[in-house]
């Protein structure tokens, strides 16, 4: 899917609906939407994409649990 395509013109606006209005000041359904939204936009160019994307995401995720894991841990020993 490219950004001046006919599939884009169509796939903006439902996802423009879909955060603002259904998913109305409920922040974890919009970052929902924005998370599979984008799963959608990728995968609709080249499946491929879907797999590369989905390990940046969990690498992105691992890497900042660790740092808030980390910090936390140093936190608790200083309190002892």
């Amino acid at each position: 899917m490219f950004f001046n395509s006919l599939d884009f013109a169509i796939f903006l606006p439902i996802v423009f609906v879909l955060y603002w209005f259904v998913a109305k000041n409920n922040f974890k359904s919009q970052n929902a939407v924005i998370v599979f939204s984008s799963y959608v936009f990728y995968g609709w160019w080249d499946w491929r994409f879907l797999t590369l994307y989905s390990s940046l995401r969990t690498y992105k995720f691992v890497r900042e649990f660790k740092r808030v894991f980390e910090v936390d841990t140093v936190l608790n020993k200083n309190k002892i």
